[in-house]
């Protein structure tokens, strides 16, 4: 077999963004363009039409929130270089459709008022930045 017929591929997990910048994002822009990113979700997610771009934008909360990077894999072809994300596997699209249409789309808007609003409190900031890091799989049962 010859090497160039053997495609070398490297995995590594996505990495993070460092914690101090992180926590400067959340507090000078991350908590209030969440707020506003949630709003303009829910506003899609009340249209057909709007739907995809409204979950698309529910999956990304907890990076707008606090810049956290989304689960799952890099892998780079050493031949040619290039890299692409591959997301961490979830439950079947029929469950996950199923669930959205019986609980998701009411229990994740409720889950993220609560949220929001535990942020806004020094004692309940941590419970709240946990409960929006995990709204995607309240709403979708994605991983998050």
């Amino acid at each position: 077999m010859s090497t160039d017929s053997v495609t070398m591929k490297i995995k590594e997990n996505n990495p993070e963004t460092p914690f101090l910048l992180r926590v400067i994002w959340f507090f000078v822009f991350g908590w209030e363009l969440t707020g506003i990113w949630i709003l303009v979700a829910w506003a899609l997610n009340a249209s057909i039409i709007g739907l995809p771009l409204g979950l698309w934008m529910i999956d990304r909360v907890p990076q707008v929130l606090t810049l956290k990077a989304r689960p799952g894999v890099m892998v780079t072809d050493m031949k040619d270089g290039r890299s692409q994300f591959l997301p961490a596997s979830n439950a079947p699209f029929l469950i996950r459709a199923a669930y959205f249409v019986l609980f998701g789309w009411w229990f994740s808007l409720i889950w993220a008022l609560l949220a929001y609003l535990l942020c806004a409190t020094i004692i309940g900031l941590p419970l709240g930045v946990m409960m929006l890091n995990g709204l995607p799989a309240v709403t979708t049962l994605v991983h998050s």
